[in-house]
C-alpha cells in the first residue's frame, strides 16, 4: 500500500498516512483520462457561436444586374457569399457539444489521475489548514514550505478563508472535494489534501 507523509500547516512533517490501493494504488489507465478529459472540455463548450448564411443576410433582393451581354459575371444576389456583407458559406452555427462518458469509465480515470500524482510524489496531507482568517501571505509560506507547484487544494467542504488566500497566487486552485475532477488534477502538478478527503475518496472510489 502506497504511504505518504502528513504535515501541518507550517509545512512540518508528522507523520504518515497509508493510502488504499484500490484508490491510490491502480494501474494508472492513460487511455480512460485521455476520454474524460476530452469530454470534460468539450462539456465546458457553450456553442453559442452563429454565422449568417445568405438566406439571413438583410437585402439582395433585386439581381444586381441582368444576366447577359454586360461584360461581367452573372449574379443573382448582393448577399452571395461572394460579395462583401453577404452571407457566409459553411460557416458555425449553436450545436451541443457535450460528451457521454460511463461512470465506469470516469471512476477509472479519477482512480488513474490520483495513482499517477501518489506514484511521482506530488501528493501532499495537510493535518488541517489553521488559517482563521484570510492571509495569502500564510498560504504563500505554507506552498514553499511543503514545495508545491501549481498546487490543487481539496477541501471537504467550501472554506472561505483557504480558497480566498489561494485565489491571487500564480497557478493556485482550490475545489470542493464534490467537484473533484480529472482535468483539474492532471492540469495541477501538486496535490493537497486532508484527511477527510482521503477517507471520503476512499470511501467512495474503492472498488
Amino acid at each position: 500500500m502506497p504511504t505518504v507523509r502528513i504535515v501541518d500547516f507550517e509545512g512540518l512533517e508528522t507523520g504518515e498516512m497509508t493510502l488504499s490501493d484500490a484508490v491510490f494504488g491502480s494501474f494508472i489507465h492513460v487511455p480512460a483520462m485521455h476520454q474524460v478529459v476530452v469530454a470534460h472540455l468539450a462539456n465546458c463548450r457553450l456553442g453559442t457561436h452563429s454565422v449568417k448564411t445568405r438566406a439571413d443576410v438583410r437585402g439582395g433582393g433585386k439581381k444586381p444586374w441582368r444576366q447577359k451581354n454586360t461584360g461581367r459575371a452573372r449574379h443573382g444576389s448582393t448577399r452571395s457569399p461572394l460579395w462583401v456583407g453577404g452571407g457566409v458559406a459553411h460557416g458555425p452555427h449553436p450545436r451541443d457539444y457535450s460528451q457521454k462518458v460511463n461512470k465506469k469509465v470516469r471512476r477509472l480515470a479519477l482512480r488513474s489521475a490520483l495513482s499517477m500524482k501518489v506514484q511521482e510524489s506530488l501528493f501532499t496531507v495537510v493535518k488541517s489548514f489553521d488559517i482563521d482568517k484570510p492571509s495569502t501571505k500564510a498560504m504563500k509560506s505554507f506552498f514553499e514550505a511543503v514545495k508545491a507547484e501549481k498546487p490543487l487544494i481539496i477541501v471537504p467542504e467550501g472554506n472561505d478563508n483557504v480558497r480566498i488566500s489561494s485565489r491571487n497566487i500564480e497557478g493556485a486552485k482550490v475545489i470542493n472535494l464534490g467537484n473533484i475532477n480529472v482535468y483539474d488534477i492532471l492540469n495541477s502538478k501538486t496535490l493537497i489534501v486532508t484527511p477527510e478527503v482521503v477517507a471520503k475518496l476512499e470511501e467512495v472510489y474503492a472498488e
